[in-house]
């Protein structure tokens, strides 16, 4: 199996080549792959606080994800907010985004964690301790549910 070593990196310390190749990778699953057509750079990538957690092999960027760190609380007692993870589909099946939420997870600590996941996919974010909130609606026209993790410890 290729490496799946995460790299993370603040905004600040993105070469342009990594640059391009996530949100390449962003492009080619949401707008194209999944044809959501809502805004993708929102200017939260740029953000001093963000990170940003990649795998990459030898065609790129493999899997991706981000953490963005409100100054005040957008769910409940949540600051932190895990999203736009996305896997490559040549390289889905392998626990990619699994991989990714882990080290996001470590980085912030026992802190609380929102996101909003594709429903589909709510299960892998069960695994870590987040728990379904509120009712599925309706996100970049996707089926998407809040999830919650309460502080550790």
């Amino acid at each position: 199996m290729p490496d799946c070593s995460v790299v993370a990196k603040s905004w600040s310390e993105l070469t342009t080549t990594e640059l391009y190749a996530f949100l390449k990778l962003r492009t080619d699953v949401f707008f194209v792959e999944q044809r959501i057509d809502e805004e993708e750079l929102d200017d939260r990538d740029q953000e001093p606080r963000t990170l940003h957690f990649f795998t990459a092999d030898d065609r790129g960027i493999a899997a991706y994800a981000r953490v963005l760190v409100d100054a005040e609380p957008s769910h409940r007692d949540a600051r932190h907010i895990v999203g736009r993870v996305v896997v490559r589909q040549d390289r889905r099946g392998e626990g990619l985004a699994k991989t990714l939420v882990a080290a996001a997870l470590d980085a912030v600590g026992p802190v609380p964690v929102v996101l909003h996941a594709q429903h589909y996919v709510a299960s892998l974010y069960a695994g870590f301790g987040f728990e379904a909130e509120g009712d599925i609606y309706l996100e970049a026209g996707m089926p998407h549910v809040t999830m919650y993790r309460a502080a550790l410890g």
